[in-house]
């Protein structure tokens, strides 16, 4: 696709999206009928989701898929009777695999996500959606030429306090403008794990070229199949692991979702391990006119500093928002301060994901638009794409928001 249609087809995508409700199911479910799920990366993150997804009564995992045995096997262990795969291709190619999770490392989330929309599976996949931004339209296209639902996991979209704050001061107008939303995630431990002695030299039963896929080939290491988020081939690092989520949450709040420019700056200024994603980075995103404003993004996994957060900086008042609660602060200093706390659904230790699983399973069966739809995971992502680019060229990147696509010098 041509950077001239690409603005205009991403337009057409709320209005295309609206034909899925009338759409065929690829099988015909009855009232009672289970949808039937398939895992696609079977590590911690994946495995967790799908026990959410188990919660539900709607679902029955009845396929796993992973490129290291031993996770395939424990995957299979927690849904019984599932068969289990070493190449996605073959679970995508069973006639009973309804939806599938895909729970891989991020640079096979959008490959195997346009191959599951058009085998005509319902999807929902980690974020980020994408490796690169130009890899969002066609993972678009393929949902709305396939008519297939598509939940990308940024969960804070199906949170009740983030929604209860959404309507509350932002569509009521009540905070006023916004111009400034800084959002920050200190001391995240994931970026920082180590391969266990079993992994340092590769299990036979580990496919390493599989688990590089679209990656360029190098010989095994532990670390970077173990703690792939700590290197730039795989990812993008702590920007589009944990700024998706927050700049995604500024989205939601304010209506706009294409920055106009975006500039960076940080590097590895501690964890020298080998590591090509920066231990310490500043994004700095400006969104266009009317009602201009600035976000910014700061993480560090340097020892001693955690917390991780959003504060939106309005005319009227100040919200600050993390998974837990939000706080709100009118600017007359003689009004009261709200905190609101989140609700947690009793026999888990969240609310976020399972809510965002089970709004994706309702709309597996209503054909609507989920809270997380692809076209908002694409450009979620694309915003933190813009922030590493700055950082890895070193300059500031103007972006073309009617286009989408990054100016030249």
């Amino acid at each position: 696709m041509d950077s001239n249609s690409r603005r205009d087809f991403l337009k057409q995508t709320s209005r295309a999206a609206t034909a899925i409700a009338a759409t065929s199911y690829s099988r015909v479910l009855g009232a009672n009928d289970r949808i039937q799920l398939g895992l696609i990366g079977a590590g911690d993150r994946g495995t967790h989701v799908m026990s959410l997804f188990q919660r539900n009564p709607s679902i029955q995992v009845t396929a796993v898929c992973d490129v290291y045995g031993k996770r395939l096997q424990a995957a299979q262990q927690k849904a019984p009777g599932s068969a289990g795969f070493a190449d996605h291709r073959a679970l995508l190619a069973r006639k009973d695999v309804d939806a599938v999770l895909i729970g891989t490392p991020d640079h096979w989330h959008c490959a195997i996500a346009i191959e599951a929309l058009e085998a005509g599976k319902d999807v929902y996949v980690e974020k980020p959606l994408t490796r690169t931004p130009e890899e969002g339209p066609p993972v678009v296209k393929a949902a709305r030429e396939n008519n297939r639902i598509c939940q990308v996991g940024m969960q804070q979209r199906s949170g009740k306090h983030y929604l209860q704050a959404k309507e509350k001061y932002f569509d009521s107008g009540a905070i006023g403008d916004i111009t400034l939303a800084r959002t920050w995630w200190y001391g995240n431990s994931w970026h920082l794990r180590k391969a266990p002695p079993e992994l340092q030299t590769k299990p036979a039963d580990l496919d390493w070229a599989r688990f590089l896929g679209p990656v360029k080939w190098r010989d095994y290491d532990p670390q970077q199949y173990f703690n792939w988020r700590a290197y730039l081939d795989y990812g993008g690092g702590q920007v589009t692991d944990l700024f998706t989520h927050w700049i995604d949450v500024v989205h939601m709040f304010l209506g706009k979702d294409v920055p106009f420019s975006a500039s960076a700056a940080g590097g590895v200024y501690h964890y020298n391990d080998g590591r090509t994603a920066p231990d310490t980075i500043n994004v700095l995103l400006q969104y266009p006119a009317p009602k201009p404003f600035t976000a910014t993004f700061e993480a560090t996994l340097v020892p001693g500093i955690t917390g991780e957060a959003i504060e939106m900086c309005g005319t009227n008042g100040r919200l600050w928002i993390d998974r837990s609660r939000y706080e709100y602060y009118p600017v007359r200093a003689k009004e009261p301060a709200e905190v609101v706390k989140a609700e947690v659904i009793p026999g888990t230790n969240e609310s976020l994901t399972q809510s965002h699983v089970n709004n994706f399973v309702e709309c597996v069966k209503s054909r609507r638009l989920p809270n997380g739809d692809v076209l908002i995971g694409h450009r979620s992502a694309q915003a933190s794409h813009l922030g590493n680019i700055s950082y890895l060229q070193r300059r500031r990147i103007d972006f073309d928001t009617q286009r989408e696509e990054i100016l030249p010098l």
